[in-house]
């Protein structure tokens, strides 16, 4: 049985993933066996890609972590894979203070300024009977195309889906899907400009 069956064995038998996340994880967080004895085998990193000291970095062979060449995660992010695969692409910064939790998938050449929260995760609350955390989570991937530059202080929800060469402003709540060559802002996050090719400008959107 390859690797991949056994991990999805795993995510479908109740008693076996609360077994393996006791032995792996301390209050949400990757023992320090896992960091140090495994991880290095498992996750390898583009390239002159960079880390910076510190990073938290909540991350597990349970799900994909890849840093692309030439990528720097800056001071005080926190990368977090727990709920699914943290993929960042080529020549890609993440700056300081940054919150990523998988799945996300971020492409190359992407500048995300300081203070930018991204997001697949989501708490159940469909019985207001119960305490949140006792329902349970979900998650949807987000994913942020080439070229893309997410201004300082913006918040991306679930399953949001940012195009190739988009900018997005400082404290943006992106909510909706932004689509290619657009410039969008505000909370909830609206696009006011798209590249016209055939003008070969920024123009306005009404």
């Amino acid at each position: 049985m390859n690797l991949s069956k056994v991990k999805d064995k795993i995510k479908h038998s109740p008693n076996w993933k609360r077994r393996i996340h006791s032995l792996m994880f301390s209050n949400a967080r990757p023992r320090l066996w896992v960091k140090w004895l495994i991880n290095p085998f498992v996750f390898h990193h583009g390239k002159k890609a960079v880390i910076r000291r510190q990073t938290v970095m909540n991350v597990s062979p349970i799900n994909q972590f890849h840093l692309g060449m030439h990528s720097t995660i800056e001071e005080y992010t926190i990368v977090d894979n727990g709920v699914g695969d943290v993929i960042i692409g080529d020549y890609t910064r993440i700056g300081l203070r940054c919150t990523i939790i998988g799945p996300v998938q971020i492409g190359n050449h992407v500048i995300l300024a300081q203070n930018i929260t991204i997001s697949g995760l989501n708490h159940r609350y469909e019985d207001p009977q119960l305490p949140i955390h006792q329902q349970g989570v979900t998650a949807a991937s987000i994913q942020i195309g080439d070229d893309s530059w997410i201004g300082a202080n913006s918040v991306i929800t679930a399953g949001v889906n940012i195009g190739k060469h988009v900018v997005v402003g400082a404290g943006s709540v992106i909510t909706k899907d932004i689509p290619d060559y657009s410039i969008a802002v505000g909370n909830p996050a609206r696009v006011i400009k798209i590249f016209d090719f055939d003008q070969k400008k920024w123009i306005s959107v009404k």
